[in-house]
C-alpha cells in the first residue's frame, strides 16, 4: 500500500473524481429527471472528458469513435438477433416450442419445463420481447394446471434473465466482449456453462421457496389468454424451430472449440472461423428462419420481409444505448481512468473478476439498466483485459454481465414489467423478482470466480 501511495499523484485523483461525477451525472439524469439512458451516457461522458482535463476536441474524438466501433462491432449484430425473435414470434414458432415442452411436462416437472422453454427463447430474444411472449404462456399454465403463480413464472423469468446477461448475442455480453476484446464463441460457451446452473439454483429451486413464501398470489384474469384464439394451421415444426434458434449457437461454439483445438493452417478451422463468426452465423440465422420459419407459416415474400422490417424499431433504442456506452467506455480509457483503475485493483490485490462484478453491481444499483451497467463496467476495466488470455477474458465479460443483474429495483423499468405482468405490490416484487435476481447475481459470481481459478 505505501508503494501504492507513492505512486498516486493529483491527476489520478482528479481522474477517479471526475469518474465518479460523471456515473453520479448518469445516475441522477436516469433516475431523477427520467432523461433517456442515450443523452444522460452522452452528457456524463462530457462531464468525465471536462472534468478530467480532456481537450474539447479530443474529447469529442473520443466519444465519437467509441460510439463507431461499438456499433460496427456489436449494432448489427442486435439487429440481426431481433430479426431471428421476430420471426420465430411471428411465426408461431415461439408457441411451437412452448406448447411442444409444456405439453409433455408433467405437473411436477413444469417448473423446469419452464426455464427450459424460457432459455430457449430466451436464446435469440431480448428480455422484454421475451416477456411479453411468455407471459400469457405463464398465466395459462397456472391456470389449466392450479399450480402456484410463482412456481411457474419465477423459472420462467431467470431463464430470460439469465440469458440476457450471460450470454451473446443479448446487447450486454455482445458490448463487454467487444469493450474487452474477447472471443464471442468463448464468451457463448462459458456463459452456457454458467447459465445452466444458475438458471436451475434461481429458477426452479428459487421458485419453490417464492411460491411458498407467497402462496395466495393469483394471476391477474385479464392477462389470461381466453383460449378462443384460432389455432395456427401451418406454424412451422417444432424440430425445425429449434434448429434454427440454436443455428448461430452451434457455429459460434463450433468456431471456438476450432480455434483451440485445430491449428490456424487447417481448413476445417478456416471455414468454421468464418461460418462461426458472430455476424455471419446470426445472418445465416435470419436467411435460414426465412423459410423454416416465415415460409414455413405460409408468409409471402412481403409479410416476410414486412416481419423483419418491424424488428428493427423496437431494438433503435437499445442500440443507442449501446453505442453512446461504446462512447463513455472509450472516454474513459483516453482520459486514462482505466490505467488508474487498474493500478488501484493491482495494489489493493481485488482479482479482475471480482473487480468487473463490484463495479458492475455498484451501477446497476445507481441506474437500474443492466445495459449500462455492463457497458460502463466494461469500460472502466476494459486495461485489466489486455494482458488476459482469452478464456479469462470472456470470464470477466460473464463477471461483469453478473453483476449487472444484481437486485433489480425501483429505477428498473424490467421490475415495473414484472410487477404488473404478475400482479404484485412492490414488496412482492421485491421478495420475488428482486431477490431472484440477486441470486443470479451472486450464483453466476460464485462459478465464474472458481472457473478463472482452473483455467
Amino acid at each position: 500500500m505505501t508503494i501504492l501511495a507513492a505512486a498516486w499523484t493529483g491527476h489520478d485523483t482528479r481522474l477517479i473524481v471526475a469518474t465518479l461525477v460523471a456515473i453520479a451525472v448518469i445516475v441522477v439524469l436516469i433516475s431523477a429527471f427520467k432523461l433517456h439512458a442515450f443523452l444522460a451516457l452522452i452528457l456524463g461522458s462530457g462531464v468525465l472528458g471536462l472534468a478530467a482535463g480532456m481537450p474539447v476536441d479530443k474529447l469529442l474524438k473520443s466519444f465519437s469513435s467509441g460510439v463507431g466501433s461499438t456499433v460496427a462491432s456489436v449494432g448489427v449484430l442486435i439487429a440481426l438477433g431481433a430479426m431471428v425473435g421476430k420471426l420465430l414470434a411471428d411465426s408461431g414458432g415461439a408457441e411451437q416450442i412452448v406448447d411442444t415442452i409444456v405439453s409433455r411436462a408433467g405437473r411436477r416437472t413444469l417448473p423446469w419445463a419452464m426455464a427450459l422453454v424460457a432459455a430457449l427463447v430466451g436464446l435469440p430474444m431480448f428480455f422484454e420481447i421475451g416477456l411479453v411472449l411468455l407471459v400469457p404462456i405463464v398465466l395459462l399454465v397456472v391456470k389449466r394446471t392450479g399450480r402456484p403463480l410463482l412456481l411457474i413464472g419465477i423459472p420462467a423469468l431467470a431463464g430470460l434473465s439469465v440469458l440476457h446477461g450471460l450470454v451473446p448475442p443479448h446487447p450486454g455480453p455482445l458490448a463487454a466482449a467487444g469493450a474487452l476484446n474477447a472471443n464471442v464463441g468463448i464468451v457463448l460457451a462459458f456463459g452456457l456453462l454458467v447459465a445452466i446452473p444458475t438458471v436451475i439454483i434461481a429458477g426452479p429451486l428459487f421458485g419453490m421457496l417464492a411460491a411458498r413464501w407467497m402462496p395466495d398470489l393469483h394471476a391477474p384474469e385479464r392477462l389470461i389468454p381466453s383460449g378462443d384464439k384460432e389455432t395456427d394451421a401451418r406454424r412451422p415444426s417444432f424440430a425445425a424451430t429449434l434448429s434454427t434458434v440454436l443455428l448461430p449457437v452451434v457455429l459460434m461454439l463450433a468456431k471456438a472449440i476450432a480455434d483451440i483445438l485445430a491449428g490456424k493452417d487447417n481448413e476445417v478451422r478456416r471455414v468454421l472461423d468464418f461460418v462461426g463468426d458472430p455476424l455471419v452465423a446470426l445472418l445465416l440465422a435470419v436467411l435460414v428462419g426465412m423459410f423454416t420459419l416465415g415460409r414455413a407459416a405460409g408468409f409471402d415474400r412481403n409479410r416476410i420481409s414486412e416481419t423483419v422490417g418491424a424488428s428493427l424499431g423496437p431494438i433503435a433504442g437499445i442500440i443507442l444505448i449501446v453505442a453512446a456506452g461504446g462512447g463513455f467506455k472509450q472516454t474513459l480509457v483516453d482520459a486514462g481512468v482505466g490505467d488508474v483503475i487498474t493500478q488501484l485493483a493491482t495494489g489493493a490485490s481485488i482479482p479482475a473478476l471480482l473487480l468487473g462484478w463490484l463495479v458492475a453491481v455498484a451501477i446497476r444499483l445507481a441506474t437500474g439498466s443492466a445495459t449500462v451497467a455492463t457497458v460502463s463496467a466494461a469500460g472502466i476495466v476494459a486495461p485489466l483485459a489486455a494482458t488476459m488470455d482469452p478464456t479469462h477474458a470472456a470470464l470477466l465479460v460473464l463477471a461483469i454481465g453478473a453483476g449487472s443483474l444484481f437486485f433489480s429495483h425501483v429505477n428498473d423499468a424490467g421490475f415495473w414489467l414484472v410487477k404488473e405482468y404478475f400482479g404484485m405490490t412492490v414488496g412482492q416484487t421485491i421478495r420475488s423478482w428482486s431477490v431472484m435476481e440477486t441470486v443470479i447475481s451472486v450464483v453466476a459470481i460464485a462459478i465464474i470466480l472458481p472457473l478463472g481459478a482452473i483455467f
